[in-house]
């Protein structure tokens, strides 16, 4: 399958040493996705930043406001997780405007990737764990305001539940919320979704697979989605430190297969996320990313 990659490591935060948030994972696998050659040098793109007017389809314009112009409080920032910078103000806008890229792109082309995004738990006036503003729920807005789309699925597969998303699409019957998520794990607060998997501590590859392909059938029946999104997320990974899954490697490259290809088809464009990953070893998460990537593009493994 054809598609176009985009990527917004250029505009990494600065962090203080020893700081947990692993941002060299990004840099990693843009230079993972160039020394393959699997993408043609003019298909992987520096996306444009969001806009403020793109921002607030979705976000309280009081809070896009306090994150450019650096008003966050404190209890804004811990909530976060990292300080605020002029460079987390850019790398979050240019993480949205990837998605919102990759979305176009899928629409056009059948899929587009995001070697970012899946900042699932920014809700409407705040952002949480990792995540500034919500990309998915920024681009299928603007996407439905451009009368691009009118209907969407989300397809979310990160091991942390992604409170922000239903919580913007909560009363929403165009957009459908599919999650598959370690039930102890954070949030621990749950925001319901149109349809939750809630999976125990320890869940493997058969279980798990099992689970997500009849909740796919379920969400694709009742859908009727004219785009998805896929949250993939690398922390279902039974070596991720914050994760609480045990699936292997092998059974998330069988994850991605399996989401993209009842995707395809069903004939949905999708635009892909890369979305969380925590592993011990940087290469780990890596390497999971890039299994999600290569199925995207259609070269994974089994496929090739």
């Amino acid at each position: 399958m054809s598609g176009r990659v985009f990527y917004a490591d250029e505009f990494l935060l600065p962090l203080p040493p020893g700081h947990r948030f692993p941002m060299a994972k990004y840099r990693l696998l843009r230079e993972r996705v160039v020394a393959s050659g699997i993408v043609p040098p003019q298909s992987l793109r520096v996306p444009e930043a969001a806009t403020d007017a793109q921002l607030t389809t979705v976000h309280d314009p009081r809070y896009v406001a306090a994150v450019a112009t650096g008003a966050l409080t404190p209890q804004a920032q811990r909530r976060i997780g990292f300080p605020w910078s002029p460079g987390m103000v850019e790398r979050s806008r240019r993480s949205a405007g990837a998605t919102l890229a990759a979305c176009r792109a899928a629409l056009a082309t059948g899929a587009g990737v995001s070697l970012a995004g899946g900042t699932h738990h920014a809700g409407i006036d705040r952002g949480e764990g990792y995540c500034v503003f919500n990309d998915a729920a920024v681009a299928i807005r603007v996407l439905q305001r451009e009368g691009a789309i009118a209907r969407a699925l989300v397809v979310d597969t990160d091991v942390h539940q992604g409170n922000g998303t239903a919580a913007v699409f909560q009363e929403d019957d165009a957009v459908f919320t599919l999650d598959l998520y370690a039930e102890r794990n954070f949030p621990f607060e749950k925001v319901p979704c149109d349809l939750a998997v809630a999976l125990p501590d320890g869940t493997g590859d058969a279980v798990y697979l099992e689970r997500l392909e009849q909740a796919l059938r379920e969400a694709l029946r009742r859908s009727s989605p004219d785009l998805a999104i896929y949250v993939s997320g690398a922390d279902p990974f039974e070596g991720d430190r914050l994760g609480r899954l045990a699936l292997t490697k092998r059974g998330l490259e069988t994850r991605d297969r399996l989401v993209l290809s009842m995707l395809r088809a069903a004939g949905i464009p999708v635009g892909v996320t890369m979305a969380g990953g925590y592993a011990a070893e940087v290469g780990d998460t890596v390497e999971i990313h890039w299994a999600t990537v290569r199925a995207t593009l259609g070269t994974g493994a089994g496929e090739e």
